[in-house]
């Protein structure tokens, strides 16, 4: 994204803030790549018999961010962490739909180390996975958040520590503590 793109998106998300409609139609052309990498990074992971598709998945995502309450975007950082959310909430309600449909099939708990293997083997527990994240935020809404933008968003390192404002170190010992503690809560051992 240019220079003047980023002034653009930002002055684009804090009409969508003060609840200015028309703000989302002009900010979806700008940001759809972004998204549609994000989505395809998520869907990659998902198997081919997954039913989603990635562009889907976007407009769902809009969906829950733009459609609904008023939300307040800081900046262009936090709208990554939101559609991250987003993204992440919809494919779990996706799965919950599935689930359902099949009446019972119990649950199998899985590493995060082998999570994406296992997701292109036999599609992902992207319900046991949103279980334990939402105990680890509840404990640490910090190491929630870098899962989410390092997980469900692809973002690297550098990335998420530059949208959490802490330093690249704080995030490597995040992510190393949550993926620890995410392995032993999907069945893992407590190594």
């Amino acid at each position: 994204m240019s220079e003047f793109d980023a002034k653009t998106v930002t002055v684009l998300l804090r009409r969508m803030s003060e609840g200015d409609a028309s703000a989302s139609n002009e900010l979806l052309p700008l940001i759809y790549a972004e998204l549609h990498a994000m989505a395809e990074r998520l869907m990659r992971d998902q198997g081919a018999s997954h039913t989603l598709q990635p562009t889907a998945l976007i407009h769902e995502a809009w969906l829950r961010m733009a459609g609904g309450e008023s939300v307040d975007f800081a900046d262009r950082g936090h709208f990554v962490a939101l559609a991250a959310r987003a993204m992440r909430s919809a494919l779990v309600d996706h799965a919950r739909r599935k689930a359902s449909d099949k009446r019972g099939g119990a649950r199998e708990r899985v590493p995060l180390e082998q999570a994406a293997e296992l997701f292109s083997e036999r599609g992902s527990d992207v319900l046991a996975l949103d279980e334990a994240l939402q105990r680890l935020s509840a404990m640490d809404p910090e190491l929630g958040r870098v899962v989410e933008l390092r997980f469900f968003a692809g973002l690297s390192v550098e990335e998420t520590a530059s949208i959490l404002g802490v330093s690249t170190p704080t995030i490597v010992r995040h992510w190393r503590v949550a993926r620890m503690w995410l392995h032993r809560e999907l069945g893992g051992t407590a190594d």
